[in-house]
């Protein structure tokens, strides 16, 4: 007998929890059954009730707060206290032009409840969408048996919802009057924070469908949110925030920002921005940009020798002017809310063909087709000093313009710490870094010693200003490449005809200008329409749709950011690499240091997906990498290691040597 009661109880025990589901309700749209999370219940003890939904492919249902469109689910339980719903955080789902926050595939919306019998009935009432939204609803009821509670067969799927509830801010927050919302934490990093957004949990708060640009700082990020008509400056904004780190794992927090302006970001020293920004220009005089102007500079300087200090000066104001006007281009744009970084301007496909007209221009001029003496490079015949000096001044300028698809050590941190700076400070960087530029010459003509050392005057200055027209040439062809990057075959075709109308311009202008002043005022006519006629052309180039004809990837893949994610979630190593087709140092880079046999066969043996961020015409999402990272211009290269390691961001000047030595280290 004792044996007989020991088997009896040995299969209770290995009888499974009860399923305590209701009848469902069911659609082609969905199927709707009331859970619980305990097989018993005893009066007065509280458990939890739950309205799951289970939806058919492509249909969803709302959050509390829907967005644009769309109304939550509703559950009352009959002769119960019952609890608000505990929402689990929603998706962002576009429906169209609005933004909606929803529920897709299946959710469970529980309740929590103190009841005095186990007879459960309950009405609930949701709607479902897809290309259209029909509203559904459903009696439910259940019979839970008196007793001591345990869990039910499906208080897993409470688990699960448990794990989906954001959980409490471990960070304070401010929503500023103009919409920035500022989030405060030490541990909010580039390296934990590359992507975030928010979502109100009321409506009628912020713009649901526009964009939340994301900028992390030292101590904490900020997001642009674009403020609707309920928002109320004086009070508090909540909601939930989502924020996904560089493995692709998210974190959803309640969030409850306090009114206030955002409080300023930490920076480092002003000196020490100043000290990167004038190195930073200082080794920009190494970059293969710069280096036929700077070729023509020694040209002219031996050429006027004697004169070196007011052309040096004139140089220098140049670049001066030239590098404040970038700064106030760039402030100008990121408060229109462009992505604007070092280099913007070489995503327009018009300015990349007037500045290939320009160097074609300057190289004729070289070349000896048409003669404005210094006006256009410093490097002309023997002219008044008061051509020559202008001529100092436009190559400041040009060797500014010409310099800004590099990028030098030093010079990323500077231009990012100076553009989250106040308006003041980043002028000032940006001219420290003219400075930066400029020193050499100036150096070089302040110092009569080394005038000295120079060759004197003579028939190799013309030989040698008509050989640097061939590195302005070579210039022009590479920027007509750029071109093709960013306008397709059309705006190579338009920036073909400029230039034989450049050159038709050089060729009257230079063959007339000798002559009388009735020939000479035709050849200045006559080349002022040809100049006119390019300029009507340029207003017709423009940039093809991203993605319609994006260059081929000579390797790797194209980066996106869920891409980086699902090959961080898989444990593998990733190599980004972002680039543009305008930055010469990147193309230099990848030519030496990425597309050798040996990387690639490191590549291949450590398993590195390779991913390549094209920012010829400024993508937003490599944009976004980009300020993750700290940086506002390419070359950017970033090494995952596997298995989820710490990030580790390499030169901006690349060797072989170094690409190897990280992977060998990794």
């Amino acid at each position: 007998m004792k044996r007989l009661l020991l088997a009896v109880v040995m299969v209770m025990a290995a009888v499974p929890a009860y399923a305590l589901e209701s009848a469902p309700v069911s659609s082609k749209r969905a199927v709707a059954t009331l859970v619980t999370d305990t097989d018993a219940m005893q009066p007065g003890t509280p458990f939890r009730l739950g309205l799951r939904l289970r939806m058919a492919d492509g249909w969803h249902t709302y959050w509390k707060n829907p967005g644009d469109a769309g109304v939550p689910p509703e559950l009352t339980v009959e002769g119960v206290t019952q609890s608000a719903i505990d929402w689990p955080t929603p998706r962002r789902v576009a429906e169209g032009p609005v933004m909606t926050y929803a529920y897709t595939n299946e959710v469970l919306l529980p309740v929590t409840v103190t009841a005095t019998s186990g007879a459960i009935k309950a009405h609930a009432q949701w709607l479902v969408c897809k290309d259209i939204c029909v509203p559904e609803e459903g009696d439910f009821s259940l019979a839970l048996p008196v007793g001591t509670p345990g869990p039910s067969a499906e208080a897993g799927l409470f688990a699960a919802h448990d794990r989906a509830v954001p959980r409490a801010a471990p960070w304070a927050a401010r929503i500023s009057p103009d919409g920035t919302l500022f989030v405060l934490g030490p541990e909010l990093t580039t390296a934990t924070v590359t992507d975030a957004w928010f979502i109100p949990d009321q409506s009628d708060r912020i713009q649901d469908d526009a964009a939340q640009p994301l900028s992390v700082r030292v101590g904490g990020f900020t997001l642009a949110l674009k403020l609707a008509h309920g928002f109320d400056a004086a009070q508090n904004l909540s909601g939930v925030l989502s924020v996904r780190d560089r493995a692709g794992m998210q974190t959803d927090v309640v969030l409850n920002a306090a009114p206030g302006p955002a409080p300023a970001p930490a920076m480092p020293p002003l000196g020490q921005i100043l000290v990167f920004a004038f190195l930073g220009g200082l080794i920009l005089n190494l970059m293969p940009c710069v280096f036929p102007i700077l070729a023509m500079k020694a040209v002219a300087l031996a050429r006027h020798a004697g004169r070196g200090h007011a052309h040096a000066v004139s140089y220098t104001a140049g670049v001066l002017v030239t590098f404040v006007a970038l700064a106030v281009a760039l402030l100008v744009a990121r408060a229109a809310g462009t992505a604007a970084g070092w280099g913007f301007q070489f995503s327009s496909p018009m300015f990349v063909a007037g500045m290939t007209w320009l160097l074609f221009a300057v190289g004729l001029n070289l070349s000896g087709v048409f003669q404005v003496g210094g006006g256009l490079a410093g490097a002309g015949s023997e002219l008044a000093g008061r051509h020559g000096i202008a001529g100092s001044f436009f190559t400041g300028l040009l060797a500014v313009l010409v310099a800004t698809p590099c990028t030098a050590p030093f010079m990323g941190v500077a231009v990012a710490a100076g553009l989250a700076a106040p308006p003041a400070v980043t002028v000032l960087v940006f001219a420290v870094m003219g400075l930066g530029l400029a020193a050499p010459y100036v150096a070089l003509a302040a110092m009569p010693g080394l005038a000295r050392l120079m060759p004197r005057p003579g028939r190799w200055m013309e030989v040698l200003k008509q050989a640097l027209a061939f590195p302005m040439y070579g210039a022009a062809a590479w920027l007509l490449w750029v071109v093709s990057q960013e306008a397709g075959a059309n705006g190579v075709l338009g920036t073909a005809a400029g230039l034989v109308l450049v050159g038709f311009a050089a060729w009257v202008f230079g063959v007339t200008q000798a002559s009388a002043v009735q020939p000479r005022r035709f050849g200045q006519a006559a080349a002022a329409v040809a100049v006119l006629a390019a300029l009507a052309v340029l207003t017709g180039i423009s940039a093809v749709p991203v993605g319609a004809s994006a260059p081929a990837e000579a390797s790797g893949e194209a980066f996106t950011p869920e891409r980086l994610a699902a090959l961080r979630a898989q444990g593998r190593p990733v190599f980004v690499n972002m680039t543009a087709a305008w930055c010469v140092t990147c193309l230099v880079n990848e030519r030496v240091a990425i597309a050798t046999d040996a990387v690639r066969k490191a590549f291949a043996a450590n398993g590195v997906a390779y991913l390549k961020g094209d920012w010829t015409r400024q993508d937003p999402a490599i944009t976004a990498f980009l300020r993750q990272n700290g940086r506002d211009g390419v070359p950017l290269y970033v090494f995952f290691p596997a298995g989820g390691g710490q990030p580790e961001m390499l030169p901006q000047i690349l060797t072989e040597n170094e690409v190897l030595r990280l992977l060998r280290a990794s």
